[in-house]
């Protein structure tokens, strides 16, 4: 695909590594920052401080523990930053997870599907999730999974779930949808919890 046909994106996009860099440059035209890893300090994020007041930023992680760990220090260091999530199934090649190992479509979708922190704490509740069959109940993990996939919200345990929901959000509509469209309704059905 030519540098021309490449859907420019406003905001600077924050990966962890440098063939992360690579993997966004090939599928969209950014700016990209990269935070080097677990090893991300000081003056970085004053680099990211400065692109969110610029232009805005979006965090593009690893969809693992050391990539979550990354967005959170970036996410408290500079609020108000975007976030996009690439989905574990589409960020893996033998047996390393990485935004590396994703493809340009991968990147483009997780990237149309950027989450903004809307701090509504407390609309959704762990009896929601369980009302769904998000959590506490056998299959809750994998459900989650899809569902997180399809929010576009990532693949997280029940309590980090549920503050996506809310921190980012998602509506009630918007989650029986996804819920619907991956089929992984819960044993009480998508609409009971509210």
């Amino acid at each position: 695909m030519s540098k021309l046909t490449k859907e420019r994106i406003r905001e600077v996009i924050v990966v962890e590594g440098r063939d992360d860099l690579l993997a966004v440059k090939r599928a969209v035209d950014a700016e990209v920052i990269v935070t080097r890893g677990l090893g991300l300090g000081p003056r970085t994020l004053r680099v990211i401080a400065a692109a969110q007041q610029r232009c805005g930023v979006i965090v593009l992680t690893d969809p693992d523990g050391p990539g979550e760990r990354i967005r959170r220090q970036v996410a408290v260091a500079v609020p108000g930053v975007k976030h996009a999530f690439l989905p574990v199934r589409a960020a893996q090649a033998k047996g390393d997870i990485g935004v590396e190992n994703a493809s340009v479509t991968a990147i483009r979708e997780a990237l149309a599907l950027v989450r903004t922190v809307a701090d509504r704490e407390g609309e959704f509740t762990r009896a929601d999730l369980r009302a769904w069959g998000l959590d506490g109940v056998p299959g809750a993990g994998r459900r989650r999974a899809v569902a997180g996939e399809t929010l576009g919200i990532g693949r997280v345990n029940a309590k980090q779930f549920l503050c996506r929901l809310n921190h980012f959000g998602l509506g009630l509509a918007e989650i029986e949808a996804a819920l619907r469209q991956t089929g992984e309704v819960g044993p009480e059905g998508a609409g009971d919890a509210r």
